[in-house]
């Protein structure tokens, strides 16, 4: 395993802690805004994955950014479906529900 590799994982390793204990003490009014800039960096991230997966550098590299973007569209298509579904709760109870 090179060096840059091994650099790459703990950073991946470190930042995936770093994500999971910022994300658990939002308080729940926060995290709609929290997701709607989760989803700008998912998009971001996505550019990146896809720069990544298509300059084809090596068969490993071209997996991890095939994975990256499948993973970043979830996160972003999960994150809009789960605004709209809040925003719908706040709509007026006379209002047609589409």
């Amino acid at each position: 395993m090179s060096l840059e590799l091994e650099q790459g994982l703990y950073v991946f390793v470190l930042a995936t802690f770093v994500g999971f204990e910022v994300i658990r003490r939002v308080s729940p009014l926060l995290h709609t805004p929290l997701m709607s800039l989760t989803n700008a960096i998912s998009a971001i991230a996505v550019v990146g994955s896809i720069l990544v997966a298509g300059e084809q550098k090596t068969p490993l590299s071209t997996v991890l950014g095939t994975i990256a973007v499948a993973c970043s569209m979830i996160n972003i298509v999960g994150g809009y479906l789960i605004t709209y579904r809040m925003l719908r709760m706040f709509r007026k109870s006379g209002r047609e529900k589409t």
